[in-house]
């Protein structure tokens, strides 16, 4: 027997455990012979992380995939892994150092450093396995991979060194996200935009001597100009005037008539005393700020664009921790007079930090009388998502890969469906990314990474291998087949070599997604042949989030299609459906953050609620394309589910069911276990087909509705009077029955709630004894049977109780009261399932009596079931006119409710300037309101009917 109470404390620990001890999710368990794969990566979570919302909903997710097709026997492998996570790991253990006030990293060294990372690995990192293993994911632990493991690590120098000499990777001076905090480049998903007050500051630049123009100052109605002024000056408008040390041009609108008479003239510089032109772009908006725009290509990437086609010098005027570099900077003092009257300014700005050299610029136009203007401005500022600062784009040679070539097959791939998006807007993400893909800057100055395999010879040039040997012979072969004094040098040194004379190596690392761009197969075995790789690529489904299609999903297509071949020397992708589940956000639809403190922890979800509870909870929830909502008391109400089912395990053991082998259900002769098996048939295909298609909402509310409603309330209801009859083989039929149907729902709802499933599993084989086998091994239900004709008498009867149960609530009948039912116009199988079931009504609708009329008697509430009318006499049980005003006034009160939001909702500016959130939240309020009113106006018309 079942004990009282599940106690998921308790048996979450043991079960994980039992699987743990049977290897029960290595790659093949489970697999029938000959059986197709089905593979799953894991989305490696970074070594620094710990389990939230984000990664609770994507593995649930992933696990119910993995659950199902493993009971279907197929061959399944969900490969697990972690990221090395450069940035997040180097700043993690940094401040581990500082804490224990151990030396910082560069009085460290590299070597010492990095085995310190190491250290700290083998001590904390990987805690989020253990917490994904709480959540019950069953993937084939004993594959475990890591970014930065030997095998990766040879893939990872493998596609390097391949694309290099491919020509797709290059090295280039570009523009790239700069965190002058951490000092290294960052990737566009390493940056979060932050809305900040600023302000707009208006400079005054002066033309060159002896250039003046017309600025219109006064217009008609029209908008033509009507008043001139001449000027000598041009104004811009700048939230960052810092960076006006680099200006090399100003923009105009070709088309703004104010300044065409000055295109192709110059302005001098103030501060710096540089000759920069005017120049004509589109980019220049006539509507914005002054329509005139300084051009910083060294410090914007829209400048960086107009200055390439407009034939602007980019000048870098910050070191890498942003202070200003100009005295000595050669860039910047190239085509200068170096005026000493400057001077006294530059020796004021240099190696100030960026905020502070903003202050003293604003204060020397303002002194020069060159501030036209100051504005209160708010507007977006990029910030590095884990230093916390302004980032600076900064022109600086960096390694990068030819993207553009690499995209294009991946964009044919999806365009022609052999990879497909669900939802499949998401294709428009895909899509738009690669369409206007930028070359990828892969490089990264940290220590904690893949270190580029780049040595650089003693002139500079470059030789990229596998091994500093390779690139070692490499350089020799280059240096002795070229005549001049290099070939001499080097000859010189190899006379008496010392490693590291002739080369040094590239200091940076990748960018930590190089690396992810490679886990399907990496993790498989690549570059070598091995039989995993042959086996399990390629990959049958990725579920991830949104966030990381350009980051993640599409660098992994473009690898993919490169590098791996069929047979045929055709391109494999790496996965053929990419799943994208949305956000998990509070109850109240806001996305969760620390600064709002609406973070949910998942575990403390597990500790309170159990993880089957938190996991159906998620599933349910997660309909294709809409943010789950999540609030901790939906979770209690599915932990409720799971008691229900629980209870109604123990109420059928109690009455006798037990697991028999040889129970048949076609050979099953009552009509209610006939109706059981065809709905629970019904069932099997619903989850069948949910989850084959992705919709594991529908999946688990289909699970929801049969075992909550048709199992637990209505056929073990029914079930009662027979177990408590005096009929041995319809008791028999019943217990068998129960018992097969309860162990046909476990298997179903094993991929969602897997540790209750597995437990029921093991204590239902009946007679005290406990299952060899594992649920999570047990074949997927095969649904094949059909008895239409009892699913439609025992649904009659389920609509016909619940019809009555309904009216009775509406119109406030005491519970206890019973009232005499009257059924108009029955046809005879009416007739024979009234007299068949005529107990069951009696009993489960507290009828007093059941009569057949061909009118309907006066004062009855009135419900229509199949052909008849089946009438309610209440007029003696309850006060019609106590009963009448009370359901007047609840509509009357919601009237003025639905009234007061309604009229929020069309009120345009209150749904152009809210909270997108509390729209919605008063739309579905509104929705919730009239539900409520039509239920109450059916209500007053039944008491209406009874009087």
């Amino acid at each position: 027997m079942l004990d009282k109470t599940y106690d998921s404390a308790t048996v979450e620990p043991k079960i994980a455990q039992k699987w743990d001890e049977a290897d029960a999710f290595r790659a093949g368990a489970n697999a029938k012979p000959g059986a197709e794969t089905f593979t799953i990566v894991i989305p490696p979570p970074n070594v620094t992380g710990s389990l939230h919302m984000g990664h609770a909903l994507n593995n649930t997710l992933q696990d119910i995939m993995v659950r199902f097709e493993r009971m279907r026997g197929k061959d399944v492998l969900w490969q697990p892994g972690m990221d090395h996570a450069g940035i997040a790991t180097q700043m993690v253990v940094e401040r581990r150092l500082a804490e224990r006030q151990q030396p910082d990293r560069r009085k460290m060294g590299r070597e010492a450093f990095i085995e310190k990372i190491w250290e700290w690995k083998a001590e904390s990192g990987g805690l989020i396995f253990n917490q994904l293993k709480r959540l019950g994911a069953s993937c084939d632990w004993s594959r475990e991979r890591f970014t930065m493991d030997e095998g990766l690590s040879k893939a990872v120098l493998e596609v390097f060194v391949t694309l290099y000499k491919e020509g797709l990777i290059y090295k280039d001076k570009r523009l790239v996200n700069w965190d002058p905090k951490l000092l290294t480049a960052i990737s566009d998903m390493e940056v979060e935009q932050h809305e900040v007050k600023g302000n707009l500051w208006h400079l005054r630049y002066p033309l060159e001597p002896g250039v003046t123009y017309q600025y219109p100052i006064a217009f008609d109605e029209e908008g033509k100009p009507t008043e001139f002024e001449t000027r000598d000056y041009i104004v811009v408008a700048t939230t960052r005037p810092e960076t006006m040390l680099g200006d090399t041009g100003i923009a105009v609108n070709p088309e703004d008539e104010r300044y065409r008479g000055i295109v192709g003239k110059h302005v001098i510089l103030p501060i710096v005393g540089r000759r920069i032109p005017i120049v004509a772009d589109s980019y220049a908006d006539p509507t914005a700020g002054t329509g005139a725009v300084k051009i910083t290509p060294a410090h914007d990437f829209n400048d960086f664009e107009v200055g390439k086609r407009t034939g602007l010098r980019a000048i870098n005027v910050m070191n890498v921790d942003a202070s200003i570099n100009i005295k000595e900077n050669e860039d910047f003092l190239e085509g200068l007079d170096n005026p000493a009257a400057l001077h006294g300014a530059w020796d004021e700005l240099e190696g100030k930090d960026r905020l502070e050299a903003r202050k003293i610029i604003v204060r020397i136009f303002e002194e020069a009388g060159l501030l036209d203007k100051i504005e209160p401005h708010t507007h977006a500022v990029p910030h590095g998502d884990r230093g916390g600062v302004p980032i600076e784009p900064r022109l600086t040679e960096q390694w990068f890969v030819d993207n553009k070539t690499l995209g294009q097959p991946a964009l044919e791939s999806v365009r022609e469906g052999r990879t497909k998006f669900v939802p499949r807007n998401w294709e428009n993400t895909y899509f738009n990314w690669l369409e206007n893909i930028e070359p990828w800057c892969i490089s990264r100055q940290l220590w904690w990474g893949h270190q580029i395999p780049a040595w650089y010879g003693p002139d500079g040039q470059v030789f990229v291998e596998k091994s500093e040997e390779e690139a070692l012979q490499a350089a020799i072969q280059h240096y002795l087949s070229h005549e001049g004094p290099m070939k001499a040098y080097v000859e010189d040194l190899l006379e008496n070599f010392k490693p590291g004379e002739i080369l040094t190596r590239d200091e940076d690392v990748l960018d930590t997604w190089f690396s992810s761009a490679l886990w399907p197969f990496s993790t498989l075995g690549w570059p070598d042949e091995t039989p995993e790789l042959a086996r399990y690529y390629p990959t049958n489904l990725l579920v991830t989030g949104f966030d990381i299609i350009p980051f993640w999903v599409v660098r992994m297509m473009q690898m993919g299609l490169h590098f791996m071949k069929d047979e045929n020397g055709n391109s494999v992708e790496p996965f053929s459906t990419v799943y994208i589940h949305a956000l998990v956000r509070d109850k109240n639809g806001q996305k969760m953050s620390k600064s709002k403190g609406n973070v949910i922890d998942p575990l403390e979800l597990i500790d309170q609620y159990g993880a089957d509870s938190l996991r159906f909870t998620l599933a349910i929830m997660a309909a294709q394309g809409r943010d789950v909502k999540l609030d901790p008391a939906r979770i209690a109400g599915y932990r409720n589910f799971g008691t229900k089912l629980w209870n109604a395990t123990r109420f059928a053991e109690m009455n006798g069911a037990k697991s028999d082998p040889h129970f048949v259900p076609e050979a099953a002769e009552l009509t209610v276990n006939r109706w059981i098996l065809t709905e629970l048939a019904r069932a099997e295909r619903d989850v069948t087909e949910a989850l084959e298609s992705f919709r594991f909402n529908d999946a688990a509310g289909a699970l929801y509705r049969f075992i909550w409603n048709q199992f637990c309330d209505w056929y073990l209801e029914l079930l009662k009077p027979i177990f408590s009859g005096e009929d041995e083989n319809a008791k028999a039929e019943a217990q068998s029955c129960a018992a097969y149907v309860l162990e046909e729902t476990y298997k179903l709802l094993h991929p969602f709630m897997p540790f209750m499933t597995e437990e029921l599993w093991a204590h239902t084989a009946g007679d005290g004894q406990e299952r060899e086998g594992l649920i999570c091994h047990a074949d997927w239900p095969a649904p094949s049977y059909a008895d239409n004709v009892a699913a439609d008498e025992i649904n009659w009867l389920i609509d016909l109780v619940s019809g009555i149960r309904s009216v009775r609530s509406e119109m406030n009948v005491p519970p206890a009261a019973t009232a005499p039912l009257v059924v108009v116009d029955a046809n005879s199988l009416t007739r024979e399932r009234l007299f068949r079931h005529d107990a069951a009504i009696k009993r489960l609708a507290r009828v007093e009596a059941i009569s057949l009329a061909d009118t309907a008697p006066k004062g009855a509430a009135q419900i229509v079931v199949g052909e008849a009318t089946v009438c309610l006499p209440l007029g003696s049980l309850i006060d019609l006119s106590a009963e009448t005003a009370r359901l007047e006034k609840a509509i009357a009160k919601n009237d003025q409710e639905i009234a007061r939001i309604a009229g929020k909702l069309s009120n345009e500016k209150f749904v152009a300037n809210a909270n997108p959130d509390v729209v919605a939240a008063e739309r579905e309020r509104l929705g919730e309101l009239e539900g409520q009113q039509s239920s109450l106006k059916v209500a007053l018309a039944r008491v209406s009917e009874a009087g």
